[in-house]
């Protein structure tokens, strides 16, 4: 099943559209593997490549993503296990600011994306189809267990998308 849009933001739509499917295991099983791929072709020296200052590098965002996933499937944790306080929003360039990721290996970073995937499938496969409709309350909205996890999906692909038009075409067209 696919999240209906009276379960989440309208400004998640961009994210959740990306998603091809309706079964979320099977969606995040079926991207991971392409993901990790992705991620390990790419070489130290691509990671590093920003397309205009001010922009984030390949690594910031590959952090971007980590920390993104981590964030988001807390907060699909926390509301399937009934959680009654609103959750925290996240400055995402607050974060990309000190998350020092230039400052690390792209191998490194690589293999964490492939720690956290794995980890967000697991506990995906841990909860039950009936959490999926289980609301809590993020920053200033409601927003379902479903909704958030298709928004794990759909965010990553976004950045992928990113990483391949506007850093690749620009990569290319430089040399």
């Amino acid at each position: 099943m696919r999240p209906d849009p009276a379960t989440y933001p309208a400004y998640f739509n961009n994210y959740i559209k990306l998603v091809n499917g309706d079964n979320i295991v099977s969606i995040i099983e079926t991207q991971s593997p392409k993901s990790i791929k992705f991620y390990h072709s790419l070489t130290e020296e691509q990671s590093t490549y920003r397309y205009a200052d001010g922009k984030w590098t390949i690594k910031e965002i590959l952090q971007h993503v980590i920390d993104a996933e981590r964030i988001f499937t807390y907060r699909a944790l926390a509301i399937a296990r009934g959680e009654k306080s609103p959750l925290a929003s996240f400055d995402e360039g607050l974060y990309a600011r000190n998350s020092r990721a230039n400052e690390r290996s792209w191998k490194s970073l690589a293999d964490e994306f492939t720690v956290m995937r794995a980890s967000t499938i697991a506990f995906i496969k841990s909860i039950s189809e009936k959490d999926y409709d289980t609301f809590g309350q993020v920053n200033e909205y409601k927003m379902a267990v479903l909704a958030m996890l298709f928004v794990i999906a759909g965010h990553e692909l976004h950045h992928i998308q990113i990483i391949r038009e506007r850093y690749f075409d620009v990569m290319i067209d430089e040399k």
